[in-house]
């Protein structure tokens, strides 16, 4: 259910500035080679941010395209209202093949397979599917490998001949776009400029070739062809430190997690904090209780290490981190003095204010900002704002859905 909430009394809130991400899409439209539109990939519910709101603001912003993962998440954001071209590139046998037919989605197709279901689900409902073909050049997940590629096209081409599908685009994947020079990323642009020639030749006329990620979008234009798919860069997160940070590409983080500090105490040198003992206080100090714990997504990996921002000073998390809860030391003195319950303590923002950014937390936890903001639960309401005024917009009660 979403809802009204009272945004002072949320334990634990995750601020979506909705601003910000307008303006990261304008940043990523300026850096496309000419003639790329933009793709927003709002797939795991936008990593995390809440997929309708984060696809209007990318729509109003001049993305031409969305992305998804599963075909559930592209039929919510139809049921919304929305009508921009979606593709939906992870289907299983079975999958509601139909309902995307008629909901105008541009489905992936990978192998022959997923083309007989397709066209058996075309012909059931009585129109034409949009379809679009994806190459493995080398990542070596989903996707057609270079050997089939030719009967999966002839296929294809058949199916449009006898009006079942329509191939709108043919598309692959990069590997290692975030590591800068790797040899890899030149060998799978290579192979997809032969098999888009091959498609080509043999009949297939897409609408649109893309095989360019974040990585590629903001450092190989000659990848760019026709779409650019911008998936973590959106969110104004980095896609590698290596290739530079946020703030270089000129993105800001839209995401900044809060929580309300849940009990201050004095305890005695040596007291034991949390499960396991592994953390002993070295003095007697005052601790703080953080209510968000492993259950809302907070990595139980970055125990010991994972940056909060509390009492105007940056500490870590005292011992493990456990379901619901963790705790800080604050030590001792004026600013530990200062806080009290209701205080408020930002595990992650977009760092200009002395907080922590998710790629801090990365660190922390031996993982990627991706895994940081996606994994953020249902139990933390997302809180909309506008960072061009600063005006909440909404909240999602239920932490998921759409602003209101």
């Amino acid at each position: 259910m979403t809802g009204t909430v009272h945004t002072s009394a949320l334990r634990g809130r995750a601020e979506i500035d909705l601003g910000a991400l307008r303006g990261n899409v304008r940043a990523l439209r300026a850096r496309l080679a000419p003639g790329a539109g933009l793709m927003a990939v709002v797939k795991s519910d936008a990593y995390g941010h809440g997929a309708l709101p984060c696809a209007r603001a990318a729509l109003d912003a001049g993305a031409l395209w969305l992305g998804t993962a599963t075909p559930h998440e592209a039929l919510a954001l139809r049921d919304a209202g929305i009508r921009a071209p979606i593709l939906c590139w992870l289907w299983t046998p079975g999958d509601p093949w139909r309902e995307g037919i008629e909901a105008g989605l541009d489905m992936s197709v990978s192998a022959m397979w997923a083309l007989r279901e397709v066209t058996r689900a075309a012909r059931e409902a009585g129109r034409t599917a949009r379809i679009q073909l994806k190459a493995d050049t080398g990542l070596g997940r989903n996707g057609c490998q270079p050997a089939d590629w030719p009967e999966l096209v002839a296929a294809a081409r058949a199916a449009e001949v006898a009006g079942t599908v329509r191939v709108t685009g043919l598309w692959s994947h990069f590997a290692c776009a975030d590591e800068p020079g790797h040899p890899s990323t030149a060998a799978q642009l290579d192979v997809f400029h032969e098999l888009v020639a091959y498609a080509e030749k043999a009949g297939i006329e897409p609408e649109v070739r893309h095989i360019a990620n974040s990585p590629a979008a903001l450092t190989l234009p000659e990848s760019h062809f026709d779409l650019v798919r911008t998936g973590i860069a959106l969110y104004g997160i980095s896609p590698s430190c290596e290739l530079g940070s946020s703030a270089e590409f000129g993105l800001r983080p839209v995401m900044t997690l809060t929580a309300s500090v849940a009990l201050v105490k004095r305890v005695p040198e040596g007291h034991g904090v949390s499960y396991g003992h592994r953390y002993r206080t070295p003095a007697e100090t005052t601790l703080g209780l953080i209510p968000l714990g492993y259950a809302d997504g907070v990595p139980r990996h970055a125990s010991g290490k994972g940056p909060v921002l509390v009492g105007g000073e940056v500490r870590r998390v005292a011992g493990r981190i456990a379901m619901d809860q963790f705790v800080v030391d604050l030590g001792t003195g004026p600013d530990a003095d200062a806080v009290r319950e209701g205080a408020p303590a930002v595990l992650f923002g977009p760092g200009d204010r002395g907080e922590p950014t998710a790629a801090d937390w990365a660190e922390a936890a031996d993982t990627i900002a991706y895994e940081i903001v996606t994994r953020i639960g249902p139990r933390v309401p997302r809180v909309y704002v506008d960072g061009a005024d600063g005006q909440e917009e909404g909240v999602g009660g239920d932490g998921r859905g759409a602003g209101r």
